[in-house]
């Protein structure tokens, strides 16, 4: 990031990756819930997710819960991904049981 000091030099500051990550990842959040509340299933998913991990919001199993009973309405087998980092979709979850 820079910023222009008064006798016209610029000056760098620079900003930890770590605070970086979580404005993304907040951002991310945000941008996730937006659709969700649009009625995207998937993304109704994972910010059940998101929820259930605290990725991107504080940790809310109640608001996670809701999230999954809105998208099982139409999908049954997000129950199987609840508990799993945001992203993991029922194909990761078949699969993984064949494997297992």
């Amino acid at each position: 990031m820079e910023a222009e000091e008064s006798n016209g030099e610029k000056e760098v500051t620079t900003v930890p990756l770590s605070e970086v990550v979580s404005e993304c990842v907040k951002r991310w959040f945000s941008d996730t819930l937006k659709e969700a509340k649009a009625g995207d299933v998937n993304m109704q998913i994972l910010v059940g997710q998101m929820y259930f991990n605290g990725y991107g919001v504080t940790r809310d199993a109640q608001k996670g819960g809701i999230w999954m009973r809105r998208a099982s309405r139409v999908r049954s087998s997000v129950w199987k991904v609840s508990n799993k980092r945001p992203g993991y979709n029922a194909s990761d979850s078949d699969s993984e049981e064949l494997i297992g």
